[in-house]
């Protein structure tokens, strides 16, 4: 992993504030860790081409990555994607719906990236809900399911001194959503997921099982569970 991830352009050590924001994953990496397809992810960062009467026209970019050539995201950049993933139906994420709740929802409570804020498990959260669901037309019903789905996702976000997102626990299972075995933290293993309790990286796990090591033997080695072993395994071969 490159030095850029321990070093400023000065040479200095980075700020907590610069670990987060610092470019890290490729799209399709980072597509891996949200659960979303690669062109999805890419759409919210970049932006996508659609036709019209006159030819192409273009949606315009959601989220900001942290650098653009090559699309290179940071850790802030996957919170906002997990989050952001919530809404998402069976049509994907209405782009302009999500740009214009947000806008209203920072504009109103004065609040910058709001999708990295804590507020959004309180006001800042119901603003954007509210507003995304008049712009999308939900049903009560819609406006229901929509809301538990992103609470959920909130809750596996953890939050820092400044109310800003720190840790992020990926889904592992679907049937298993209130646990988390994974975790991502720009301070540990370059920001890569690890088994939480050992901070051992979860491609060095699946490295081992596929070189012939027993789930016991691994399990020993890092003084975990063989269900742990077993969850950083589904983990690297869901994502």
């Amino acid at each position: 992993m490159p030095n850029e991830l321990r070093q400023n352009r000065r040479g200095g050590s980075l700020t907590k504030r610069e670990v987060l924001d610092q470019p890290a994953y490729p799209i399709s990496e980072a597509a891996r860790y949200v659960r979303l397809s690669p062109a999805t992810l890419r759409s919210w960062f970049v932006g996508r081409p659609y036709p019209t009467a006159k030819g192409l026209s273009q949606f315009a970019a959601v989220l900001k990555p942290a650098r653009r050539e090559p699309v290179t995201l940071s850790f802030s950049n996957l919170v906002e994607a997990h989050v952001l993933r919530s809404l998402r139906t069976e049509h994907g994420v209405p782009l302009d719906a999500v740009r214009q709740s947000l806008r209203y929802a920072e504009r109103e409570l004065n609040i910058e990236k709001l999708l990295l804020r804590e507020e959004l498990r309180t006001a800042g959260g119901e603003l954007f809900l509210d507003r995304y669901g008049e712009l999308v037309n939900l049903s009560a019903s819609g406006q229901l399911a929509m809301r538990r789905i992103f609470e959920a996702h909130l809750q596996r976000v953890e939050w820092g001194a400044l109310r800003s997102a720190i840790r992020l626990y990926p889904f592992v299972l679907a049937d298993r959503a209130d646990k988390k075995p994974i975790v991502i933290d720009p301070r540990i293993a370059f920001g890569r997921p690890v088994v939480e309790r050992a901070f051992v990286s979860t491609q060095t796990i699946l490295d081992r099982i596929d070189a012939g090591e027993s789930v016991a033997e691994i399990a020993l080695d890092y003084g975990l569970t063989a269900e742990a072993i077993e969850e950083a395994v589904v983990f690297e071969r869901a994502a």
